[in-house]
């Protein structure tokens, strides 16, 4: 074998089948070879990991409110990318919201990509959105490499993404079905939430009333009814209510395509725990109860839940409205881009889940869901796309020093387990102090 440009050794390499001490052979961004730990290998560098430390495939988060451009006092590309690689992510995939303009149509995508391309740390792709009249425009977004289509069935906080009724919703998924693409719904029933309680006021548990599960559960069931009767492959986002999970395993058992995801956010608090007027917690759909949250655990571990993504929707600090903690103004979003493996880690291990397990969650399944053929995963001919991980290290949150834009997140003063000592793209460490050199995706690409 000719010269390598890396071999990065370590004792605990996490692949899918399993973790094993291995030495990884990196040649033009890609794994060449994956061979014993003591092979003998021409590399221009040969880096072994410290003894403390484990070797994860770079992270997949498919679900990132970039907000640029147009809200980049919220973040921004070279904020959230940062925060990205800080965390051992190393692609994101950008929701068509809150950005101005959403990415509802070609143009649009094509302004986010060159907003994008000169701040890129991590390797970026894109959503395109679902709104009300926008049909039209759904396979010209296809054809230009959008992943999929982010619609909600209600008002979605900005009022630049409105929402779809019943039958915008099935002429959208009969549209996406014709080209076999990807439907992403945030799913809660605009009339169960205009018939509960309002949120008004500091109490968490009035939020809580205000997004009752019920909106949730039926939801989801409309979409896996429309699902079946167009084909439409369809996947909800952050699963809150694990009293879905039933109705999603019995469609998948139907033949529905059917996949999901939950949170960080959803994984670590519980509702019991939550203090009036702390409104950093605030998150549609919300964080549910302690016996909910074990649910959801499980789901992960029979398989109902595929995956973990950060739902990272950060805001500036003043539309949380913490001087007042009034719920029902403040802002609905969970910052968490670059804390997302450490909280995960910190739960799962607890429970007795494993690096495999949460590399599975947080970045294969990630990658599958996008088609993203060569990311997620320790393989030859995966792009060299690694996170060095220093699994039994512990660190208390400090909002101040996280690299995303506004330093204001529910972790802020919790302790978790998990340092991430690096991360790496392609075969090179990524460099927050250098200039970016991630790449913009489209989808089907290697």
């Amino acid at each position: 074998m000719s010269a390598l440009d890396l071999v990065v050794r370590a004792r605990r390499v996490v692949r899918a089948a399993g973790e094993q001490a291995a030495a990884i052979g990196v040649r033009d961004g890609r794994i060449v070879t994956i061979s014993p730990y003591d092979a003998e290998l021409d590399a221009a560098t040969d880096l072994r990991l410290g003894d403390d430390e484990v070797l994860l495939p770079g992270l997949v988060d498919s679900h990132v409110h970039v907000n640029d451009p147009g809200r980049t006092d919220w973040e921004g590309f070279t904020s959230a990318t940062k925060a990205a690689a800080a965390g051992g992510v190393t692609t994101i995939v950008d929701m068509p919201l809150n950005s101005i303009p959403p990415t509802c149509d070609v143009p649009a995508l094509t302004l986010k990509r060159k907003t994008a391309e000169t701040q890129a740390y991590v390797d970026v792709g894109f959503w395109g959105g679902a709104i009300p009249g926008n049909i039209p425009d759904l396979r010209p977004l296809h054809d230009a490499g959008v992943f999929g289509y982010k619609c909600f069935l209600l008002h979605s906080g900005v009022d630049e993404f409105p929402p779809l009724d019943a039958d915008q919703l099935v002429a959208a998924m009969r549209e996406i079905a014709t080209f076999d693409g990807l439907l992403i719904v945030h799913a809660e029933d605009a009339h169960r939430i205009d018939e509960a309680t309002a949120p008004d006021g500091t109490s968490y548990q009035a939020f809580l009333d205000s997004r009752p599960r019920a909106a949730e559960n039926e939801a989801v069931a409309q979409v896996i009814d429309l699902a079946k009767q167009t084909g439409c492959r369809v996947h909800i986002l952050h699963v809150s209510s694990a009293e879905v999970l039933p109705s999603i395993a019995a469609a998948r058992n139907d033949g529905v395509r059917i996949t999901t995801e939950t949170c960080p956010h959803y994984l670590s608090f519980v509702a019991e725990d939550i203090p009036d007027g702390a409104t950093q917690y605030k998150c549609c759909p919300p964080i549910r109860e302690s016996a909910n949250r074990e649910l959801l655990w499980e789901g992960l571990e029979n398989g109902t839940i595929d995956q973990i993504v950060s739902d990272h929707s950060p805001s500036t600090i003043d539309l949380k409205n913490l001087a007042t903690g009034d719920f029902g103004t403040a802002w609905g979003g969970i910052a968490s881009l670059q804390l997302g493996l450490p909280a995960v880690w910190t739960e799962a291990r607890r429970r007795g889940f494993t690096l495999n397990d949460v590399a599975r969650w947080m970045a294969a399944a990630p990658a599958a869901r996008t088609g993203l053929t060569g990311k997620g995963s320790i393989e030859v001919g995966y792009d060299a796309d690694f996170c060095v991980l220093a699994p039994d290290e512990t660190f208390t949150v400090d909002a101040r020093q996280l690299q995303h834009k506004n330093a204001i997140t529910p972790y802020d003063g919790r302790t978790l387990t998990g340092v991430v000592r690096s991360a790496w793209l392609r075969g090179v460490p990524v460099d927050l102090a250098a200039d970016p050199r991630g790449r913009l995706l489209t989808r089907g690409e290697r």
